[in-house]
């Protein structure tokens, strides 16, 4: 019974984080619209790979310079859209300007995709998650950003691993993971 209450909770909180994520992509838009549609993937991958550093910077510096006036769960956010915004581009490839009803679908999509990887795994692993540190999943986002990155090396060929789609799925989760650490 008590399992059942923790999945309960993760699911409220797992979607309040994801509202706080939505409700910035939404005012990003207003303010640069579907702009990052020229990006490939991979300058998508290199943007989330700048964040994820810096979090492990302010992981392990404490504090952040005066100059950038945010702290880790800014950076978390962003990784969570980047990563749906790079879902987005490897469906649609780099392209024109999208309005921004058709982008938040698409949004919105991609965030209940990596949901339901998540409620599946959760399920699995029994909210093995709840026991992890903050700084271990920036170290697993910077892991699967560098296979991420050696993936687009290969052209998107792997053997016998996940794509690159699975990547960022999975960052999406444990960027949740650790904005419900961090937050509740």
């Amino acid at each position: 019974m008590q399992q059942e209450c923790k999945h309960c909770d993760t699911i409220a909180q797992f979607d309040a984080i994801k509202d706080i994520c939505r409700d910035l992509f939404e005012k990003k838009m207003k303010d640069y619209g579907t702009s990052w549609r020229i990006m490939r993937p991979s300058s998508l991958t290199d943007q989330i790979f700048i964040k994820a550093r810096r979090i492990r910077t302010l992981e392990e510096m404490g504090e952040n310079a005066a100059a950038v006036n945010e702290g880790i769960e800014p950076e978390f956010i962003a990784i969570i859209n980047y990563c749906a915004m790079a879902l987005i581009q490897l469906d649609l490839g780099p392209g024109s300007s999208l309005d921004d009803s058709k982008a938040l679908e698409l949004y919105n999509d991609k965030i209940k995709q990596a949901t339901e990887l998540m409620l599946n795994k959760n399920h699995d692993y029994g909210e093995a998650w709840r026991e992890m540190r903050v700084s271990s999943f920036t170290d697993i986002i910077l892991q699967k950003l560098l296979r991420t990155k050696e993936i687009e090396s290969n052209h998107g060929s792997t053997l016998v691993s996940e794509g690159i789609d699975a990547n960022y799925m999975d960052m999406i989760n444990y960027a949740i993971f650790a904005l419900i650490k961090l937050k509740f």
